[in-house]
């Protein structure tokens, strides 16, 4: 197999990759909390890491990509409460949790498929290894590195920190957290304050609860990655992948609590992918700019001044090394789909191309930079996934390609081996490993269109204090099986029964 070299974030290098077992390659990608719709931030690490799995299997390597749901335990512990994200969001939408759960789980994996991502080869749940989590904890505690109290467990970071470096995958120093974290009500039982929830006791009105050694309560989020990687890829891995947001404390609490539970760090080689921002500012609530894919398929949103293909912001997420931050506006989109269509239809042309037959090429130099272009795609994409390179050089053929056909270029002014390399390397790379696929407009594209429409007759008539009319939209809509729902930021969402 050609060597792969990829950047290692917990060495700040990048390495080859050298598989534990030759041939196969284990990739966990931490998946989205389905306590609410998929968002663009959603977008780059699941179309990076499709791109890395299919790279990998293009290399040769049968691969195992592990990619979790997660559905319970998601809480924030700078609070008064640990509050699960999903229980809360249940009782807000006033919905079972797992109907929640599923539903936004739906609408995740409808996402993903418009984005023409490859499903995982497993796809686990928290709530389906509650038992496996538990059966963590107590090894962990018997090590002596967790504590209960009041029914809740938490591990000790003070303690790991005098035999492991704690914070060297996001470089925090353990000093500066303990000096620098909050005085917070309810944090008083933690023996320290940067240590973290393994288990956390449920009060009365908490929905989602388990029966547990230390009482009924709900997993803490980090655990849950740390019991369904081992289990599904082993207690040492090759990759682990996710956004950078997540390097702490997700994955360095990973990290800490499978060292202890295995006697040895579980992963070979970390990845990140960089941070998305929206016209040069981070996205966020606060800014309005948090972009549901709903909306971004349908420019049903403030922001956008058009809707964009979902291959239209794939390519844009991979002209762009997926270690660089990412600024989205409409410009960018806009470009972005020009470029798009402009590669395609060279790669349709390409297909139709015939050769005349010449084993020598009529322009020698020509002939030689081409092949050059195209071998140098297994350079890029071997040198840490560097998409980026990899179009630019597509697009250095796209005029030799389109010259041929307006006849700028003669027919036999490339051999037929070459041109044969170069329709090779448009399928292998645009279609094969960058996932792209044509953007015809398919038939849920023209509803999305058709009911952005509709939303934006309804929110005019809404200003206007015309709620005959406003009403009559959602009532027709329902009717014809699209429910309408108006969120507290002003925009609307729907679901199609």
């Amino acid at each position: 197999m050609p060597k792969l070299f990829l950047y290692n974030s917990y060495t700040r290098q990048k390495e080859e990759f050298i598989p534990i077992t030759p041939g196969y390659a284990g990739l966990y990608v931490c998946g989205p909390t389905v306590s609410g719709e998929s968002h663009l931030g959603h977008a780059r690490p699941y179309i990076t890491f499709d791109v890395v799995k299919r790279y990998l299997r293009h290399l040769g390597y049968k691969v195992r990509y592990v990619r979790n749901i997660t559905d319970a335990g998601h809480f924030e512990e700078e609070g008064r409460e640990a509050i699960d994200k999903v229980n809360e969001k249940a009782k807000l939408e006033k919905l079972e949790p797992m109907e929640m759960v599923q539903k936004y789980t739906n609408l995740f994996h409808h996402g993903m498929k418009l984005f023409n991502c490859e499903d995982p080869s497993i796809e686990p749940t928290a709530t389906g290894h509650i038992i496996e989590q538990i059966n963590m904890i107590e090894t962990i505690i018997a090590k002596g590195y967790a504590y209960e109290v009041n029914g809740s467990v938490y591990f000790d970071i003070t303690r790991y920190a005098e035999l492991y470096p704690y914070g060297k995958l996001s470089g925090r120093v353990l000093e500066d957290q303990l000096e620098t974290t909050r005085e917070l009500d309810g944090q008083e039982e933690k023996r320290n304050k940067a240590d973290f929830a393994l288990w956390k006791s449920a009060p009365p009105e908490h929905i989602m609860r388990w029966k547990s050694p230390w009482g009924e309560g709900f997993p803490g989020w980090h655990i849950e990655c740390s019991a369904m990687s081992s289990k599904y890829l082993g207690d040492v891995f090759d990759i682990h992948g996710g956004g950078m947001d997540l390097q702490f404390p997700h994955h360095e609490s990973e990290i800490a609590q499978s060292t202890i539970a295995h006697g040895h760090a579980p992963v070979n080689y970390w990845m990140h992918n960089n941070m998305i921002t929206i016209n040069g500012k981070k996205m966020g609530k606060s800014y309005n700019n948090v972009i549901k894919l709903s909306e971004l398929f349908s420019g049903n949103h403030p922001i956008l001044e058009q809707a964009y293909h979902p291959m239209v912001v794939r390519f844009y997420i991979l002209t762009t090394h997926y270690r660089s931050t990412l600024d989205f506006s409409n410009e960018a989109l806009q470009a972005a789909e020009r470029a798009a269509r402009r590669l395609w239809e060279a790669y349709e042309l390409v297909k139709k191309l015939s050769h005349p037959g010449n084993e020598t090429p009529a322009d020698a130099n020509l002939d030689a930079q081409v092949n050059t272009w195209c071998r140098e795609c297994e350079d890029f994409m071997s040198d840490d996934f560097n998409t980026a390179k990899v179009i630019a050089n597509l697009f250095f053929l796209a005029p030799v390609i389109n010259g041929i056909k307006g006849g700028q270029v003669a027919p036999g002014a490339l051999s037929a081996a070459t041109l044969e390399l170069v329709k090779d390397t448009f399928k292998t790379y645009l279609e094969d490993i960058m996932g792209m696929q044509p953007m015809q407009a398919s038939q849920n594209n023209k509803l999305d269109s058709v009911l952005s429409v509709l939303i934006d007759i309804r929110k005019d008539a809404k200003k206007r204090k015309d709620f005959a009319t406003s009403d009559q939209i959602r009532n027709k809509l329902a009717e014809a099986g699209v429910l309408l729902k108006d969120e507290k930021d002003g925009s609307v969402s729907y679901t199609v029964e």
